[in-house]
Formats: structure tokens, C-alpha cells, sequence
């Protein structure tokens, strides 16, 4: 497109006027837009264009086509390197302040170093963990219990439809099979009502010691964590404290002692954290065991009694609702 305009230039013949000057270019309609398709698309999109108004317009000047590319790619590459370095800064943190830790933490194992301990605190703690182990005994044992009880009442069950059978299948001994049928289903009517009681029992106590005590467990990890972490630094400050106090310890000093106050500040709060979920966990432990324990008296002295309807008002009482018979087994679905 160039080479046709500058051709076109060439071989145009330019009027000189009585005084010397040149005239003006004559009118070529051809040449006018071949000048205007250069000026607006350009040659090639990689070289720079003829902005409007051509070499003495009033934009005056050429522009760089690939100049917003190349701004695009600063700022992303500006971008990715900002990322990176947040990154490597959180990751040096981390190993500073694991690196403290561990130094505080073997310290202590081996008698060199001092922790903080809160008497009252630990021994609450301390009770708290030997409870859940005792409490997990009582899980284990109960559900063992329902186990075992489960299977002798499906025993009583089929024991109880052999013998329908054969009342009916022995004339001479249809009266003996028929009272002992009716023996069994009964039992296993009552079978079936303890068990639903005893299943209440466990599911209540394994919420009490997997969900409940297992919560608090967990903000005592995290208090016990923060207190290595506030013993750590404060070990520290206490070191560079004994220590020359020219300038650049002195700067040394001053941000220990402000990282000693955050970590000071973040193990005050999870004590008092601890201490509000231990309390807590107290009293709903008391109102839990309180309910489940005579739920499960009642119903095992009404059951061994052969007392039927103080077994159905225990079971009302406390919102015992049975599982239809039956509800245990898996699908046809889940079988195939």
C-alpha cells in the first residue's frame, strides 16, 4: 500500500507558478484513500501506525502499538512477584517461630528452661482427660451390652416362631408350644423396648465424649500450644535482656519485647477460653449423665422385673422413641 502511494507521488507532476512556488497537489481521489486506509490501519499491526492529521498533524508524532501489551505484562509480572514474596516472608515466619518452639519445647524436657504453669488450670485439665477415659470405658462396655442384648432378643424372636410352628404342626403338644410361643414374644417385645433404651444411652454418651469432650480437648490443645509459644518468646526476651545493651540490642530488645506482648496477649485469651469451656463442659455433663443414668436404671429394673408397663412410661418419660423392626437391616439396594 505504501509503495502504490509513493509511486502514485512520484510520477505526479507538481505546477510552478509565475513566482517560483510551488502550487497545490492536484486532486486524486485514489490517492486521498489509499493516504487515509494507511493512516488508520496501518502497514502492520507490528509497526508503529500514522496517528491522524499524517507527519504534520496536529497528533504529531507516532504511536507504539505494542506499549499496552507491554504495561499489561509489568503489572502481572509486578503482581506475581508481590504473591511470591508474601509468600516467602509467611514461610520464613513460620520457621522462626517453629524453630523457637522446638528449642523451648526441648528445654523443658531436659530441665534447662521454665514454663508457665497455671496450677488450678492443669488440674482441671488433667481430671477432664481422665474422665474421657473412664467415660470411654462406659461407651465401650454399654455397647457391648446392646450388642450382645440385641442378639439374644433376635434369638427369643426366632426361639418364639419355632415354637408357633410346632404348636401347630403337634396336636399333643399344641398347648405346651403355645405358652412358651407366647413367652418368648413377649420377652422379645420387652427385649426390643430395653434395647432402644440402652441405644438412647449410647448415642447419648458417645456425643458427651467424642463431640462434646473432644471440643474441649481441642481448645486445650490450642492453649497449650499458645503457652509453648508465649514461653518460647519470653525465654528469649529474658536472654537478650541479660545481654549488652549497645544499639542494635537494644532494637533487638524492643521487638522481642513486642512480639513477647502479642504472644502474651493470644495465650491470656485461650486460657480464659479453656476456662469458660471446661465450665461449660461441667454442668451439660452433670445435666447429660443425669438423665441418661436414671434412664438406665429404670429401664433395666423394669425390664428384669417383667414389669411391661413401667418399662412403656419409662421409655415415655424420657422421649424413647423404638426403631421399627427391621430398620437395621440394609436396603435391597445396599445388599446387591
Amino acid at each position: 500500500m505504501a509503495d502504490s502511494i509513493m509511486s502514485k507521488a512520484a510520477t505526479m507532476e507538481i505546477p510552478i507558478n509565475s513566482n517560483g512556488d510551488t502550487g497545490s497537489l492536484p486532486e486524486d481521489d485514489s490517492l486521498e484513500q489509499d493516504l487515509q486506509q494507511v493512516m488508520v490501519s496501518g502497514p502492520n499491526l507490528n509497526e508503529t501506525s500514522i496517528v491522524s492529521g499524517g507527519y504534520g498533524g496536529p497528533a504529531g508524532g507516532i504511536i507504539p502499538t505494542r506499549s499496552s501489551n507491554h504495561n499489561s505484562g509489568n503489572s502481572t509480572e509486578e503482581l506475581t512477584r508481590g504473591v511470591a514474596v508474601e509468600k516467602l516472608d509467611s514461610v520464613k515466619k513460620w520457621g522462626i517461630n517453629t524453630y523457637k518452639c522446638t528449642k523451648q519445647m526441648l528445654s523443658e524436657r531436659f530441665g534447662r528452661g521454665s514454663r508457665t504453669v497455671d496450677l488450678e488450670l492443669e488440674a482441671q485439665i488433667d481430671l477432664l482427660r481422665d474422665t474421657k477415659l473412664k467415660y470411654e470405658n462406659i461407651l465401650r462396655l454399654a455397647t457391648a451390652l446392646s450388642s450382645h442384648f440385641q442378639s439374644m432378643v433376635q434369638t427369643q424372636q426366632a426361639l418364639g416362631d419355632t415354637f408357633t410352628d410346632l404348636s401347630q404342626k403337634s396336636p399333643e403338644l399344641q398347648d405346651e408350644f403355645g405358652y412358651n410361643a407366647e413367652t418368648q414374644k413377649l420377652l422379645c417385645k420387652n427385649g426390643e423396648s430395653l434395647l432402644g433404651a440402652i441405644s438412647f444411652f449410647v448415642s447419648s454418651v458417645d456425643t458427651l465424649v467424642n463431640k462434646t469432650m473432644e471440643d474441649t480437648l481441642l481448645t486445650i490443645k490450642l492453649y497449650e500450644n499458645g503457652r509453648l509459644e508465649f514461653d518460647a518468646y519470653r525465654s528469649e526476651l529474658e536472654e537478650l535482656s541479660m545481654g549488652p545493651r549497645d544499639a542494635a540490642s537494644m532494637i533487638r530488645i524492643e521487638m522481642a519485647q513486642h512480639e513477647y506482648q502479642h504472644y502474651r496477649d493470644k495465650y491470656e485469651r485461650l486460657r480464659s477460653d479453656v476456662t469458660i469451656k471446661l465450665k461449660f463442659l461441667e454442668e451439660n455433663k452433670v445435666k447429660v449423665m443425669h438423665k441418661q443414668l436414671l434412664l438406665f436404671h429404670n429401664a433395666i429394673s423394669a425390664y428384669f422385673a417383667g414389669n411391661q408397663q413401667q418399662l412403656e412410661q419409662t421409655l415415655i418419660q424420657f422421649n424413647v422413641k423404638l426403631k421399627p423392626p427391621g430398620s437395621d437391616k440394609p436396603s435391597w439396594l445396599e445388599e446387591q
